[in-house]
């Protein structure tokens, strides 16, 4: 066999058993492609430099679900092994004594921790990733999971972990071309995980495929495994942003009734008006809460960068007062909008505003804060790769996450110009 880096957690799992591969043999070639491709992509801020002896004294026949599969972590997770450094210059020694339970729960299930990926500082302003996009380098990989997503999409890894607050697990995937999960909010626990907003920050999740989603999905115990029907009813959704949508997305979701209608009932949704200020309401929680969390870096010295002081010192003018009312004001939209979802399987709606920009900038959120806000379950599925990366997601009710996975898989290919999992570059 060769090109063992391109095999998904599923697959790889599958020649385990069949004693046609060794966890040694898989996470030596993710060490060779890293070794081959990182310093074009930089994904990477460090490796586990005993990735491989772990590797090799995991059995082929482990039972667990993620036995020698080779993953890797965003760098604001703690892992015990290995800096957590948030990529902050606060942080570049900090060596936590405990993993994430996020991280503990992957090496309960087998997982080899491979290393740590590159992040916005703090998941949130400051130091950008320098990671770039696989399918382009010149354009950014999205952020702040950027190191994450690209990983995955480059073949350095099977998974990755990211993290949510905005848009920071469902638009690097976007702009990278791989599926990504962000959960229901609450269902991975955050401890161990640096916080910006505690209300919106939620542990994401990068695969090759629909069915190593599922996988983790059963790791961490999601919800709602029951499957979708064999016709499912499906409303697409623009956002009230969609002035904000580059052409290619437009065309996109315009294509979508025609290639869905063989197998699935497709209608048109428009959110309410009263629902066009959850983007501002995000903004209103995420700043404030980023308030409290980056308080204490007031006092931490010229490494500061000024997005966090702007941050503690509430320069949006966000009163602690608002972030309380727009918290109640984020729950009625919860309701509503589930209510008004309830006849369809899934919401799908546009990943990002279209192609990954030129540069390192994380990119623009508003069309994932809205689904963050409301703390609803949303899937990354890839839609074409030519000339770059571009896709939607499927967003559903809270607690349906794995049925949502289900749904993804169920659907993806009849979405799919191309390969609807790993989009690579035409002369790797």
């Amino acid at each position: 066999m060769t090109d063992l880096f391109r095999l998904d957690a599923t697959s790889a799992r599958a020649l385990m058993r069949d004693g046609r591969l060794t966890p040694r043999d898989l996470t030596r070639a993710c060490l060779a492609r890293i070794a081959e491709r990182d310093g074009e992509i930089s994904a990477w801020l460090s490796l586990n430099p005993r990735a491989e002896a772990e590797a090799s004294v995991v059995a082929a026949s482990d039972p667990r679900p993620l036995a020698g599969i080779p993953v890797g972590i965003k760098d604001v997770i703690d892992t015990a092994d290995l800096p957590t450094t948030h990529n902050s210059p606060l942080y570049s020694t900090r060596r936590p004594s405990d993993d994430a339970p996020c991280v503990e729960l992957l090496r309960a299930a087998g997982a080899i921790i491979l290393g740590k990926t590159d992040t916005t500082e703090f998941a949130a302003a400051g130091r950008n990733a320098v990671t770039g996009c696989p399918a382009d380098p010149s354009r950014t990989a999205g952020g702040s999971s950027a190191g994450s997503a690209a990983a995955v999409a480059d073949f350095h890894v099977p998974l990755a972990l990211g993290t949510q607050t905005g848009g920071s697990t469902i638009r690097p995937a976007a702009f990278c071309g791989v599926p990504a999960m962000k959960p229901s909010w609450g269902l991975i626990s955050a401890e161990g995980v640096k916080l910006y907003a505690a209300s919106l920050d939620t542990v994401g999740l990068y695969a090759r495929s629909y069915a190593d989603l599922d996988l983790l999905g059963e790791v961490y115990g999601f919800p709602g495994g029951d499957a979708p029907p064999a016709r499912p009813r499906l409303a697409l959704c623009r956002t009230p942003y969609a002035d904000e949508l580059a052409p290619e997305m437009l065309a996109l979701l315009e294509a979508l009734p025609e290639r869905l209608a063989p197998l699935a009932d497709v209608d048109w949704l428009d959110l309410p008006e009263v629902m066009a200020d959850l983007d501002a309401l995000h903004r209103c929680v995420l700043l404030s809460e980023g308030a409290a969390a980056f308080r204490n870096l007031r006092h931490r010295g010229p490494l500061v960068h000024d997005d966090f002081i702007a941050r503690a010192d509430r320069r949006e003018g966000h009163s602690a007062r608002q972030m309380f009312e727009a918290y109640d004001r984020l729950a009625d939209h919860r309701r509503a909008f589930e209510t008004l979802a309830a006849p369809y399987d899934a919401v799908i709606a546009p990943s990002a505003p279209g192609f990954a920009p030129p540069g390192r900038t994380p990119g623009n959120p508003k069309f994932n804060a809205l689904w963050t806000a409301m703390q609803l379950p949303c899937i990354h599925v890839p839609v074409s790769a030519d000339p770059l990366p571009l896709g939607v997601q499927l967003v559903a009710a809270r607690a349906q996450d794995r049925r949502l996975i289900r749904l993804a898989a169920q659907i993806a290919p009849a979405m799919a110009l191309s390969r609807p999992a790993v989009m690579e570059r035409k002369d790797d």
